[in-house]
C-alpha cells in the first residue's frame, strides 16, 4: 500500500483511498498514512452513512412503518464499520444484539452504547445463533473468511441482511434458502456526471464502492487530508461525509442485492412471501426446517474461499 501511494503521487493523485480488505489490513491506513506522501483514507465513515442509508430505504421497501420498534443484530460489531453502525443504530433503534468473537471489545461496546445512549437494549453475544431469529436486520461486517457468518434459515420473516463485507458474507446459494429474506450489500453509490474509472471494478457504470466514492468526495472538495484512519471511526465524521455526499448529489444507485438491482417486484414478492410465513407459524417452522436441511448441503464459505481452502 505504501508502494501504490508513492506511485498514485507520480502519477499526480494527492489522496488515496482504501477498501474492501485493504482497510482492515494492518491498523487500517495509519501506518500507510504516516508513510504515504499523499493523504490516506479508509472511506470507511461513507461506507457506514450509505450502508445505513441503503438499510433505511431497504426497511421502507419491505414495508416497515416504524423500525424503531424493532431489533438490529450487528455481527462483526467490534470492527471498525461494525462499531459505529452498531452506536448509530442503537442512538435510533434501542435494541441491538451485538455479535462478535472479542467478548471483551464487547463488553466495552456495550458500556459505549449504553453510556452514549441511555435506555438502549443491548444484548452481546459470541455467536447469531437463537438470537437472530428476533431480529428484524442484521448488518454483517466482518472479515472474516471461510466460515458461515450466519445461519440465514432461522431469519424473521421478512428481515433485511445488509452484508457490508468485502467481498460478502452472504452467496447467493444461502440467500436463495429464504426468498422472504432481502439480503442488500452496503449502500453502493452513483457518482454524478460523465464518471470513467479506467478500470472494471465490477459494478455498473457510474456505481462505486461507497469507500471509492468517499475518496472521490474529499477530492472534489479539495479535501487532501486523511479523513478516515484506524478502528475507531468518529461519529461526527460519518455525518460530515454524508453531509458532503448530499451536497455534491451523489446518491444511492438502488438496492444491490447479490450483483443485480432489485426490482419493485421483487421486492413485492418478498413481502408477500413474508407475510405468509408471519400468519402461518406451522408454515414458518417448515420452510426453516427445509432451509436448515438444504442449508447443511451448502459449502461453509464466506469472503468466496470455503472453510478447507483457509490453511
Amino acid at each position: 500500500l505504501s508502494k501504490a501511494a508513492k506511485i498514485a503521487q507520480r502519477q499526480g493523485a494527492r489522496i488515496m483511498g482504501l477498501g474492501a480488505f485493504t482497510s482492515v489490513v494492518g491498523d487500517a491506513g495509519v501506518t500507510v498514512a504516516a508513510d504515504a506522501p499523499i493523504a490516506i483514507t479508509s472511506g470507511n465513515s461513507l461506507t457506514v452513512a450509505a450502508t445505513l442509508e441503503a438499510a433505511k430505504l431497504a426497511a421502507i421497501r419491505m414495508g416497515t412503518s416504524d423500525l424503531t420498534q424493532g431489533r438490529v443484530m450487528v455481527i462483526g460489531a467490534t470492527g471498525s464499520i461494525g462499531s459505529v453502525c452498531a452506536r448509530m443504530i442503537a442512538q435510533a433503534i434501542h435494541d441491538v444484539v451485538l455479535v462478535s468473537i472479542e467478548p471483551e471489545r464487547l463488553i466495552d461496546l456495550k458500556r459505549t452504547i449504553q453510556r452514549e445512549t441511555p435506555g438502549a437494549r443491548v444484548t452481546v453475544a459470541t455467536r447469531a445463533r437463537g438470537l437472530i431469529g428476533d431480529c428484524d436486520m442484521v448488518v454483517t461486517a466482518t472479515s472474516a473468511f471461510g466460515q458461515r457468518i450466519l445461519d440465514i434459515s432461522q431469519c424473521k420473516p421478512g428481515a433485511i441482511v445488509c452484508d457490508v463485507a468485502r467481498p460478502p458474507d452472504i452467496n447467493e446459494a444461502e440467500a436463495a434458502l429464504r426468498p422472504d429474506v432481502l439480503v442488500i450489500e452496503s449502500g453502493e453509490v452513483l457518482i454524478p456526471g460523465d464518471i470513467d474509472f479506467h478500470y472494471d471494478i465490477g459494478l455498473p457504470p457510474g456505481v462505486s464502492y461507497a469507500c471509492l466514492a468517499e475518496t472521490a468526495l474529499l477530492a472534489m472538495e479539495g479535501r487532501f487530508e486523511s479523513f478516515t484512519l484506524g478502528r475507531e471511526i468518529d461519529i461526527s465524521r460519518v455525518k460530515e461525509i454524508y453531509g458532503l455526499f448530499k451536497k455534491h448529489d451523489f446518491r444511492l444507485a438502488g438496492l444491490l442485492s447479490l450483483g443485480h438491482y432489485l426490482t419493485d417486484a421483487e421486492i413485492v414478492a418478498k413481502r408477500e412471501i413474508a407475510e405468509r410465513l408471519r400468519s402461518d407459524p406451522e408454515l414458518l417452522q417448515r420452510t426453516k426446517r427445509a432451509a436448515s436441511q438444504k442449508l447443511a448441503k451448502i459449502p461453509i464459505r464466506s469472503k468466496g474461499v470455503s472453510d478447507g481452502a483457509r490453511s
